[in-house]
């Protein structure tokens, strides 16, 4: 029986050495690995400094004094915490419990499955042999979502975590997951004796940074109840227009000033609640005069003849006056645009310079479903003229509409400001908001068609192509006629057109500049003496 014999005798080849000189060589190496994994925990430790705090003090105090101590410590914090809530419960949110939420989910959610499923959903990159993880940043939390701020591997974009948004999801217990390239929130107007201070924090914290990805899971639905009418504000900020909740439950703010806006969903979908959502956060500007708002409703005024007080024009009868305002406001802009030539190109909504406001409940009815030829084209055009123009003109377009026809879709690109509300083809979400918008996350064919469901729909900006799930607010038929008696539009006392001068008698110098075209034959009557 053969058996495996080596060919080489390695006891006799081995050479003895002595025990320091093996030292000389472990003892190098074995630091050397220890400096290195400590390099490598730094970073690890610096992250989760907290819970490294909490777990040391812990430690220290049931070392020194037992866990005794250690008890009486925890139900010490535990029952100041308790007051805390009783008493300050918006400042106990903020300061304690969302912070200690955001603690648990990142450290027990997200970093302890964070390499494995960035692994599994193909976001991790190898490159010379070392697998290169996606590096988690930040964890902020509310009641309803978990806002994940993370930075790239060199060699993606944010198009590679739209794609693996549902992978992402699930691989995190979340039902959705949205994916957003830019901070969600602008920074706010600093005012007072500090704001340049504050001002140079906020120019760091906001600056651009194209390697970070916002990744918002949503744990729950919050948009499931109806959002109830905002209050009037006292002052109309038309930079900040209190709209809705989003899904964080920090209300949505709507820019007005240089936008268009089109608003587009089935048949009771909610598209009332955006308009007089919008309306009534405009109240304040209405009753002083800084804006006028104008109305068209080709549905007979069955919407928004309720706030009729709250227009300072409006059709709704017939559509020869509904064409007629449009070239009316068309006027009234080229009037503007030649008053600010060479002065200025934005436009400041004053008293004596308002902002216009219009509003078209169904705009498919003025240029697509006219059966008079002429009307529609004239309509279309002056649309036309007014979405191109007006914005930095202060004169604005609130449209709305049922169905995202041909004709609505040509217009489409003119409205910076999109909200599609639900839909009913999957294909439309991409014919309202632009394309690619379903594949990020707008899936308003999905909105539910209940009525308690109503309001939900998705905003898009011209600057942001990621979309916003917001549930705007519902306004009822009282709340409306209430608005209606205390802000109503101020009269516009029309100018009266000047008098026609009375004319004298024709000389020979006047009769061929001034009075009625006639032969010369004729004209010499009119210098007759009728005496």
């Amino acid at each position: 029986m053969k058996t495996n014999v080596p060919l080489v005798n390695f006891r006799r080849l081995s050479l003895p050495m002595p025990w320091w000189l093996v030292m000389w060589f472990v003892v190098p190496y074995l630091l050397w690995q220890v400096a290195k994994a400590t390099v490598r925990l730094m970073p690890v430790l610096w992250r989760n400094r907290t819970s490294v705090t909490l777990a040391a003090l812990a430690v220290w105090l049931w070392h020194r004094h037992g866990w005794e101590v250690l008890a009486l410590v925890a139900g010490v914090a535990g029952a100041t915490v308790g007051v805390w809530w009783w008493q300050w419960r918006p400042w106990c949110e903020r300061f304690v419990v969302l912070p200690a939420l955001s603690w648990w989910q990142r450290l027990f959610v997200y970093q302890l499955h964070w390499r494995e499923a960035m692994t599994v959903c193909r976001l991790a990159e190898r490159f010379d042999g070392k697998l290169n993880v996606p590096r988690l940043l930040r964890v902020r939390c509310t009641y309803a979502t978990d806002e994940v701020v993370l930075r790239m591997p060199r060699g993606q974009n944010p198009d590679d975590y739209h794609a693996a948004a549902a992978n992402l999801a699930y691989s995190f217990g979340a039902r959705i997951c949205r994916v957003y390239s830019g901070r969600r929130d602008m920074p706010p107007t600093r005012r007072g004796r500090w704001a340049w201070l504050l001002r140079l924090v906020d120019r760091v914290r906001y600056r651009d940074r194209p390697r970070v990805v916002w990744l918002v899971f949503v744990r729950r639905d919050p948009l499931r109840r109806t959002v109830p009418a905002f209050d009037v504000p006292e002052t109309t900020d038309l930079e900040a227009l209190p709209l809705g909740l989003r899904e964080d439950l920090v209300r949505y703010v709507l820019r007005l000033l240089a936008t268009h806006v089109l608003i587009v969903g089935a048949t009771r979908a909610g598209k009332g609640s955006v308009q007089w959502s919008l309306i009534r956060a405009l109240a304040p500007a209405i009753r002083s005069g800084l804006v006028r708002l104008w109305g068209i409703d080709p549905k007979g005024g069955v919407e928004l003849s309720l706030g009729r007080q709250l227009f300072s024009r409006y059709e709704y009868a017939t559509v020869p006056p509904m064409v007629a305002m449009l070239e009316e406001l068309v006027a009234v802009m080229r009037e503007r645009q030649a008053r600010m030539q060479g002065k200025t190109r934005a436009h400041t909504p004053t008293l004596d310079e308002p902002l216009y406001v219009l509003m078209v409940d169904e705009i498919l009815a003025l240029v697509a479903l006219l059966q008079d030829v002429d009307l529609r084209t004239r309509a279309k055009a002056a649309l036309a003229m007014l979405l191109t123009q007006g914005a930095g003109l202060g004169v604005l377009v609130v449209g709305a509409t049922q169905d995202p026809r041909k004709e609505v879709v040509e217009l489409r690109d003119f409205f910076p400001t999109r909200i599609a509300l639900r839909l009913n083809e999957p294909n439309h979400v991409d014919l309202v908001l632009g394309q690619g918008s379903r594949a990020r996350g707008a899936l308003c064919d999905q909105l539910s068609a209940r009525p308690s469901m109503r309001g939900i729909g998705y905003v898009v900006l011209d600057d942001r192509p990621e979309p916003e799930r917001v549930r705007f607010a519902y306004v009822t038929d009282d709340e409306i006629r209430d608005m209606a008696v205390a802000y109503a539009a101020p009269e516009v006392v029309k100018p009266k057109p000047a008098p026609i001068p009375r004319q004298g008698r024709h000389t020979n110098k006047q009769k061929h500049t001034a009075g009625p075209l006639l032969p010369d034959s004729l004209a010499g009557l009119l210098d007759e003496d009728p005496a």
